[in-house]
Parts: C-alpha cells; structure tokens; sequence
C-alpha cells in the first residue's frame, strides 16, 4: 500500500472485533503483564492506543515515522513543547530565537512571556525579506531557534523557507528551524522535506477542520529530536486526550476535499474582491488591497507556487479605513460569515485581527510592524462560493464601502467600478484554478491526487 495514498484508511487499525470505524480507548490505564517487556501502554500520559492511530495517521501525511510525530492539547502547547525540549534545554547561556515580524498573536504572546522572563531572548525581523533576515542572523552572536510561519497570518507574507533553511543549515547547523504550517497542512507544504528541524500546526484548524476540538501536533525531522519532544510531552502530560485524537483522526478523513473546497472558494472571491470590488493599490486609494497568495498580483506569487501545492483558504483585504473596517465586520447584514477567530473550519469566518486574534500584540508594536489595523482576515469555508459572496457584498454595501448599480459594483473608496461576476460561468467550471495551477481542473486533481486521503 503507498502511505502517500492512505494517510486515513481501515486497514491501519486492527479491532479484534473488525470494526469497521477505529475504536475509541478512553481509559487512562493498562494493564500490565509483568512477564512481557514488549508491553506498549500502561498509562494514557505516556501513550494511547487512539492517539498512537493519530501519530501513526499524521506520520503519512508528513512522511516520516509514527514514532517522530506527537499530538498535544493545542497549537499553542505545540510551540511551548518544542521550545521547552529543545530551545530552553541548555544552562549554559540564555538562548536566541529569531522570529518573524508577523506571527500568530498567541506565538507572539508566548515568545513575548519567553523574553520577558527570561527564559529565552526573542529578535523579530521580517523573515519574508531574506537579505533583512541573514543580516539579522547574522548580527547575533548565537542563535538557537529559527521560528517561520509562511504565508504569514494574516498578512499573507511569504517566506523563501527553503532559501533561509539552506543559509541556515550552512552557517549554524546546531540551530533549530521550526515551522508553524497551519497556514498551509502537510496535505500542501511538507516543510520537513525542506530541511527543518520541525514542523508543527495547530490541528484545531485544517487538519481536524470543525472546530469541536483543540489540538495541536508536532513532527520531527528525526527520532533525536521525537525523543526530546517527547520527553516534554510526557512530563507535562501535555498529550492529547483519546477523544480529541478520535475526532481529529475523524477530521482527517475529509482533509483533502474539505482544503480542495476551500480553496476553490478562496480564490474565487480574492479575484472578485480585487477585479470586481476594486479592493486593489491606486493613486486614489493607495490603502486598499486584497492578500491572498493565490492571485497573480501578490508580489510572491511565484515564490509561494514554488515550493506549495496551494495558496491556502486565508486571505484579507484592507479598507484603508479602522472604521470602515469595524463597520463591515459588524454589519448585520453578515448571515454567512461568522465573526469569530480562528481558520481552517469548513464554515466561513471573518475577523478584525487587530482587535481579535491579534489584540495581544502591544499597539505600538504592530504601528512598528506596519500592521494594518484595518485590515480584515476573511478564513473561508466550504458554502457556496455565491452565498458567500453576496453576504460580504451585502455586508459592505450596508457599511457605505461599496453601490451597486444594476450588474456593476461601484467602490465609493476609490471610484472602480466592474462587473459584479457573482454566480459567473467562469467560476462555476472550476477554471479559476488556472490561477494558481496554471492546468485545468483535471491536471490540478493529479497534482493533489498523491497525498489525497481515502476514506
């Protein structure tokens, strides 16, 4: 059986009763055969048989080993375990992580804690820029961690990971390249084939996909490393509980056509957002734009193609205005989209970073970080690509930002005006792929076809 081809599949199990659904073992202890030393569990801190299903599960989708992969209580603990067992493991010095500028708010909290005990020296610098990033890596006398997040959240930056990962791995191979791939899953990046150290997501996003669980998950580049990570999990009883595994093997069973959805969708309505709302850069309203690593006119379209079988289901667009901004994502117009933090769930989401997910990050950090405070994360499901798009049309006509009149959409920011390409032909034969896979919808269900995930 090719692993590429059954990341979630009956036969990886074996119930004695031939269950045809993995059973659930919720119980927190094992028996224990004093005769045996081949005896794998005896308590659900140290193992389970539901979450050793999951590793094994993930393990496929990555590649590697089910013995390199751990699943714990959330993204978060994600981050906090790696940084525990491999960065905050040395006594003989304070250690350096070297950061990217526009990071999750929670990782920045987190690292914010890191520094500001003492625990461990954090340097922020805009990874997306590699001559800023070497120049940065290379003005530190040591640094122990590399943190990449790519596209960045939410402001869609990309980072050349394999380029910094090369530099990286030439100048200081004792330092540690982690990735946070919860933009992307492992079904459409793998950054460990890259050459990083680790890659860990939140699987409370993409992976599990319905938001009734939280967890996160962490793969190794090698056992070494699985055992440190490990060591942490197990002392902290940081692991997965068994009906957290259960519903997040349950959500990877659908991984491959909930992100296919999400992304046809994603697409769809960033080109709209840009062509026939007029969200795009110009002289009479140079603080609108729309981010979405998918559309042609992301200035690293081409970087982000290069090394990821997709653009993802994450995108935003800025007002040029916090009010106008405020004003669509509380409209009551909005049926469709929730308002809530958050991605990765097969319902639609919308958000104001500034003051939601990213509210955590210091004001005067985010003004140093250019972070724009209107700019709204729009975290897209899989509903109909029409539905959709006539709630956030209807939600920002009601906020004053756009008229229509007749077909046409009229932007009252900077005077474009388009045809409203709502329910358009050209987006209901799936051909807006040609946007990113550069093939029809065929050639693009091949590409995806090798890590796709049978039921």
């Amino acid at each position: 059986m090719n692993p590429k081809t059954s990341i979630v599949s009956n036969s990886l199990h074996r119930d004695q009763h031939g269950a045809s659904v993995q059973p659930l073992y919720m119980s927190t202890t094992f028996k224990v055969d004093l005769k045996s030393d081949n005896q794998e569990y005896d308590y659900s801190r140290s193992g389970n048989p539901t979450r050793s299903l999951l590793h094994k599960q993930i393990g496929r989708l990555y590649g590697v080993a089910q013995s390199q992969v751990h699943a714990v209580s959330s993204g978060m603990t994600a981050l906090d375990t790696i940084i525990r067992g491999l960065v905050l493991s040395s006594s003989s010095h304070v250690p350096t992580i070297l950061a990217g500028d526009d990071l999750y708010g929670g990782s920045d909290r987190l690292l914010t804690f890191l520094r500001t005990r003492c625990h461990a020296r954090t340097v922020n610098v805009d990874t997306s820029d590699f001559e800023r990033f070497q120049t940065a890596f290379l003005s530190l006398e040591r640094v122990d961690c590399v943190h990449i997040e790519s596209p960045t959240n939410p402001m869609c930056k990309v980072v050349d990971v394999p380029r910094i990962i090369a530099f990286i791995k030439k100048v200081s191979p004792q330092t540690y390249v982690v990735v946070d791939n919860t933009m992307m899953s492992g079904l459409l990046c793998n950054p460990l084939r890259l050459g990083a150290d680790v890659v860990y997501e939140s699987a409370t996003k993409f992976l599990n996909g319905h938001h009734d669980i939280m967890a996160g998950i962490i793969v190794s580049r090698s056992q070494q490393i699985a055992d440190e990570v490990y060591f942490v999990c197990n002392a902290t009883g940081s692991g997965l509980a068994p009906m957290d595994a259960w519903l997040l093997i349950r959500g990877l069973k659908t991984l491959h056509v909930r992100l296919y959805q999400q992304q046809f969708n994603a697409m769809v309505l960033a080109e709209w957002l840009e062509q026939s709302c007029g969200f795009q850069e110009s002289p009479q309203a140079p603080g609108l734009r729309t981010r979405y690593v998918g559309l042609k006119s992301h200035p690293q379209f081409d970087l982000h193609k290069s090394f990821n079988d997709g653009p993802g289901a994450v995108l935003a667009f800025d007002t040029g205005s916090l009010d106008l901004s405020r004003r669509i994502v509380s409209s009551r117009a909005l049926k469709v989209w929730s308002v809530t933090v958050s991605f990765g769930c097969v319902n639609s989401l919308i958000s104001l970073p500034c003051s939601m997910s990213h509210a955590s990050i210091d004001p005067d950090v985010r003004k140093q970080r250019d972070f724009p405070e209107d700019l709204i994360r729009l975290c897209v499901g899989i509903e109909d690509i029409v539905d959709l798009q006539q709630d956030l049309l209807a939600a920002m006509v009601d906020a004053g930002v756009l008229e229509v009149r007749g077909d046409m959409i009229h932007n009252l920011l900077n005077g474009h005006t388009a045809r409203n390409t709502i329910g358009s032909e050209k987006y209901i034969q799936h051909s807006i792929y040609d946007l990113f896979y550069g093939g029809p919808q065929e050639k693009l269900e091949q590409k995806l076809s090798h890590r796709a995930i049978k039921l």
